[in-house]
């Protein structure tokens, strides 16, 4: 048995959807009090002498059900210590990212919603998710663990704007987000071209990681 800190370690769970063109956020309802029922991000105590990335795992399969293999990178962001944040008694809460790979879930996995419209969440957990998404942002092209962990080995341009959209909120310019990802080590412009898009317009590039 995990003997427990007073330190919360709260986990943003993530997967890109191509047909939803959003990335999606994993939250589940609470088993127990407080805040029995209410969604929440899923998260645990932090273990003595448990790691930060190893707390997450278990946050994720043992409150989201997502299987560990399905966990493709994690990493942290922040810290969040406002005293009341919890009624049981002031803990600290370090939030951190982990991205899913959505072809390794199952059918009975979370409830996903996308990160621009998360619904009320228990605890300070919709001020975690708030602050938290410009952070998410900035490593968007600049951490390579997170933006491959959130769109794969291969995807398209028209992948990369809906996965910048979600995160900043604003759609980028094709060719300044083209210009951006080019400069990023072990990403490469591939000769492929998906699909033509259902209402026409030029296909758009393959992009591969090469390491």
């Amino acid at each position: 048995m995990i003997e427990s800190t007073l330190v919360s370690v709260d986990v943003l769970a993530l997967r890109f959807d191509p047909e939803a063109r959003a990335v999606l956020l994993g939250i589940a309802p609470r088993a127990l009090e407080p805040f029995a029922g209410e969604l929440a991000l899923p998260g645990v105590l932090l273990g003595k002498g448990e790691r930060l990335r190893d707390a997450a795992r278990r946050a994720v399969t043992g409150k989201l059900g997502v299987p560990e293999g399905a966990i493709s990178a994690s990493g942290q962001l922040t810290t969040f210590d406002e005293p009341s944040r919890d009624p049981r008694g002031p803990t600290l809460s370090i939030a951190l990212w982990a991205t899913v790979d959505a072809t390794k879930l199952t059918d009975d996995g979370p409830a996903w919603t996308p990160l621009a419209d998360v619904p009320p969440l228990a605890f300070d957990h919709d001020r975690i998710v708030r602050d938290c998404r410009p952070i998410l942002a900035g490593h968007l092209w600049r951490d390579t663990a997170f933006t491959a962990g959130l769109l794969g080995r291969e995807f398209t341009t028209a992948h990369a704007l809906d996965v910048t959209e979600s995160l900043t909120g604003d759609r980028p310019y094709p060719a300044n987000l083209g210009r951006t990802m080019e400069r990023v080590p072990g990403l490469e412009r591939t000769t492929q071209h998906a699909a033509a898009l259902p209402k026409g317009g030029r296909p758009p590039s393959v992009w591969r990681w090469t390491s």
